[in-house]
């Protein structure tokens, strides 16, 4: 009885530490120093061209390549 109450413990303890490992392995990186000054622009930003509607009808004309799904 004692062995299997061990047992039991020790594989509650174990998913434990695994549970701990995941979500410390998957945390987002913390900020290392505060700089001032502005953030450098994401790659939304540098494409110079506003988000395509997906509702808008296709035009002949467009020179966009929609995705089709």
């Amino acid at each position: 009885m004692l062995s299997t109450l061990l047992n039991i413990a020790g594989v509650l303890v174990g998913l434990l530490v695994l549970l701990f490992l995941i979500v410390h392995l998957s945390a987002r990186p913390a900020t290392r120093g505060s700089t001032t000054g502005s953030r450098a622009p994401g790659w939304a930003s540098d494409a110079g061209q506003p988000h395509p509607d997906p509702w808008a009808p296709l035009s002949t004309t467009s020179t966009q390549i929609r995705t089709v799904r």
